[in-house]
């Protein structure tokens, strides 16, 4: 089972294997709106990178960025001024082979293979291959990813790695598993305890302090898809979302 085919699959995609849609459809007959929550966050991510580039920011870092899957942060970045520059970063070879595979022609988009748990080796690499330029604003997407990242790991931690090499008018936009889900899809996300899959959803007020020192834009740490419409369905898995920028 390889989780960035599974998100791939519950969005629509063609790069899963059998495991991969066993795992999904036994996750679905659990908790059906995991693959609705995949669409708001995909879309959020989306709306996050075009509010960046209207600002201004023309450098775009998607962090656990999973199998493409259009339209993608370049297509929306590129698309609003084709100078932009992206760079997507996975731990996951499999992730980054089709990264690299799909991702070889535009001009200005990199794939690179990095674990986010270790920022300061991801930014190693991004300042080394001059990739992105840190004296100027950067956008950066974490789109389902923190919430795979133990306490023990030191999300704020790593939030704050990244953050302290920003320059001002950057962006960070995220999507957190809120403990204001039902209680049977945590107890059902609980299953995965000790696995690969395993997940610390936190809530928002927990979330909101791993994002100390970014100013919180409205409207905040909210379910996903209040950043979206106003008569989206709630759902019984609650997906948090922040858009923030540095000061």
């Amino acid at each position: 089972m390889n989780s960035a085919r599974v998100y791939d699959y519950l969005l629509g995609g063609k790069d899963s294997q059998d495991i991969d849609r066993d795992v999904a459809g036994q996750m679905l007959s659990s908790a059906p709106e995991i693959k609705t929550v995949a669409w708001f966050c995909r879309s959020f991510a989306l709306k996050a990178v075009e509010m960046a580039a209207d600002a201004g920011v023309r450098q775009f870092l998607d962090l656990g960025s999973g199998i493409p899957n259009s339209p993608n942060v370049h297509e929306v970045a590129q698309e609003i001024d084709p100078s932009a520059r992206v760079v997507y970063v996975d731990y996951d070879p499999v992730v980054h082979a089709h990264c690299d595979a799909l991702l070889a022609k535009p001009d200005g988009v990199t794939a690179l293979l990095g674990d986010v748990r270790r920022p300061h080796d991801i930014l190693d690499q991004l300042k080394n291959h001059t990739l992105i330029d840190f004296n100027e604003p950067v956008a950066i997407t974490l789109i389902g990813v923190l919430h795979y990242v133990m306490d023990s790991e030191d999300p704020a931690g790593i939030i704050a790695a990244f953050r302290d090499q920003l320059a001002p008018g950057s962006y960070l936009a995220i999507t957190h598993g809120s403990l204001d889900s039902a209680q049977e899809i945590l107890q059902v996300l609980a299953g995965n305890k000790g696995t690969s899959a395993q997940v610390a959803f936190r809530s928002p007020a927990q979330t909101e302090a791993i994002l100390a020192g970014f100013e919180l834009l409205e409207p905040g740490v909210v379910p996903v898809q209040h950043w979206l419409r106003p008569d989206l369905p709630e759902t019984r898995m609650v997906m948090d979302a922040a858009i923030c920028r540095k000061p």
